[in-house]
């Protein structure tokens, strides 16, 4: 009821008004030692948000040690001198806290939500990981484990989840989003503590990481606790990553992926610009639209058309992360209905994106996409976690935080002309990837038993 007030609204209303009456400015500090502090004033509630934002992941990989920034996440939690393992959330739970982490491929995560009054203890415990982490070798050699149980679990018993790591594996070859998140398991199988040990003193430091608060807070006072925990913490000696830019591609490039799995899947991937990359600045925003205009609701393109009208599809979607690092996809998935082939759904796939590179979108159907766009935004504003995502994502992959107030009137601008030329620029066939899941017989299927361990469940 709630979001569709919220969606009424944002039909009825200037979208700028909307977002004016959620939005305070960020406060931005740099601390002597590099750690870049962010506070977000939001007084609806006698609650804070704390995140540490690391700017590692996966894409800051290389071949041999692939999964060691989600592997380094999960040894976070297995203790300090001060801290031992166990004591941090434990800590956190006593003070009426929750508390996790996060890996992507451009960054790692920690946060702790707690009563205003708390943002302390999350501080000293934060701080003391950042820089006199443990990481034993019998911690790690159970840890790991559970890393490598998890990664059976999630991907490789996973038939659409393998099916994306392969795909994703042969849309980019010499990009580091080459690599899924979890890593290779023979890179889990012959990773070291040693091989933990370099990567957490190279990148775990106050002049890489960011500190993003956001809640019931006085900033001044968010600034003097960061100086007491942090501001005693040395910096690294950053060293720049080398520029790892995907080769052009030259054609249309297809796997089948053999496993088994109940249904067929499809997914197909256009190579397309982001934020830091684009040609113009307007062309992610387009994109934006334009995947919404797919996939953005019941009376998107593909529910209406393809599953309710058609009946060819049991699922579909449409994907397009504008924050993204480096050069991405816009992603096109789905599962056929019964009765119905994958063949008949890239077809209609195909057949969408024709339609979008050759007639432009009606003014209608825009004003509707962008209402609903818009919604969305306004409505995950009432988080403040989701307040504080946004601003460490952004700062985490180089651009400001700033960019948040300019969103929706970019997502306003952007016109049916601007929609139809990054189809016809980006959605075409030499930057298209496509991969099939092509299901075995269930029974094939090994069975793995859990291992033993305390890992951590990832966000």
């Amino acid at each position: 009821m709630f979001k569709t007030l919220i969606l009424t609204l944002a039909l009825l209303l200037p979208a700028t008004n909307l977002v004016a009456a959620e939005s305070q400015d960020v406060h931005e500090y740099m601390l002597k030692n590099g750690l870049k502090v962010l506070v977000k004033e939001d007084h609806r509630a006698p609650v804070v948000v704390s995140q540490v934002w690391y700017k590692v992941g996966s894409s800051y990989e290389h071949d041999g040690i692939t999964g060691i920034s989600h592997a380094l996440e999960h040894m976070m939690f297995k203790g300090t001198s001060k801290h031992p393992a166990g004591e941090f959330s434990r800590i956190i739970s006593e003070n009426g806290g929750r508390e996790n982490a996060f890996t992507g491929r451009d960054y790692t995560a920690y946060f702790q939500q707690l009563e205003k009054s708390r943002l302390h203890v999350s501080f000293e415990l934060e701080s003391d990981r950042m820089r006199n982490l443990l990481l034993r070798k019998e911690d790690f050699a159970k840890e790991i484990q559970v890393v490598m149980e998890e990664r059976r679990m999630r991907t490789d018993d996973s038939p659409q989840s393998l099916t994306y790591e392969q795909f994703t594996a042969a849309a980019f070859v010499n990009s580091p989003y080459h690599h899924s998140v979890i890593g290779w398991m023979n890179d889990l199988q012959n990773m070291t503590a040693d091989d933990l040990k370099a990567w957490y003193d190279r990148w775990y430091a106050p002049n890489n990481a960011t500190l993003v608060v956001v809640g019931d807070v006085d900033p001044q006072v968010v600034l003097k606790l960061a100086k007491k925990y942090f501001g005693p913490l040395k910096p690294s000696k950053l060293q720049p990553l080398k520029p790892r830019t995907e080769i052009p591609q030259v054609g249309e490039r297809r796997i089948v992926v053999k496993t088994p799995a109940e249904l067929p899947f499809i997914i197909m991937g256009y190579k397309t610009p982001v934020l830091t990359t684009a040609d113009e600045e307007w062309e992610p925003y387009a994109l934006e639209v334009l995947a919404a205009v797919l996939d953005g609701g019941d009376s998107a393109r593909f529910s209406k058309e393809l599953i309710r009208d058609k009946q060819i599809a049991a699922s579909v979607s449409a994907g397009y992360n504008m924050t993204s690092r480096i050069e991405d996809l816009l992603t096109l998935d789905g599962t056929p209905a019964r009765g119905h082939s994958i063949g008949e759904i890239e077809d209609a796939l195909k057949a969408q994106v024709r339609r979008l590179r050759e007639k432009p979108v009606s003014d209608n159907e825009l004003a509707r996409i962008k209402a609903q766009v818009i919604a969305s935004d306004v409505y995950g504003r009432d988080s403040v976690f989701y307040q504080a995502m946004q601003i460490g994502m952004l700062e985490s992959i180089g651009l400001s935080w700033k960019l948040l107030d300019e969103y929706v009137d970019r997502i306003k601008a952007v016109t049916p002309e601007q929609i139809q030329k990054v189809a016809r620029k980006y959605l075409i066939d030499d930057n298209l990837t496509v991969a099939i899941l092509q299901p075995l017989p269930l029974e094939d299927k090994p069975m793995h038993r859990p291992a033993m361990g305390g890992g951590r469940h990832d966000f």
